[in-house]
């Protein structure tokens, strides 16, 4: 269900250093120690937020001999984004009839 996804991803995205993990990997594929390297905290702690961001489908991990590459998966960004700009578009609509209103006031 895209409701369920649309919670998984939300949660997953409400942590900071998760936001952080995901910018880094918006640049590439990375291993969990380069994930970690730019942290204060350990390495299993950045392998429960990898978890985190895996159960709800925003990076994958691979396999490449012994090392194990997590990269960023599209499919639960275009979900967040399609249910965020039905929203947009709402408060689009609105502004554009609310300067129309105001023009309108302006010339009288």
């Amino acid at each position: 269900m895209v409701i369920n996804r649309l919670d998984q991803t939300f949660a997953a995205l409400a942590d900071p250093t998760r936001r952080a993990i995901l910018a880094r990997l918006a640049s590439g594929e990375a291993s969990v120690m380069e994930l970690a390297e730019p942290f204060a905290i350990s390495q299993p702690a950045i392998s429960k937020h990898l978890k985190v961001l895996e159960r709800a489908g925003l990076i994958s991990r691979g396999r490449d001999a012994q090392r194990r590459p997590c990269r960023l998966e599209a499919k639960p960004f275009a979900e967040a984004n399609g249910w965020l700009e039905s929203y947009r578009q709402f408060w689009e609509a609105r502004f554009q009839r609310l300067d129309t209103l105001l023009k309108e006031k302006k010339r009288k």
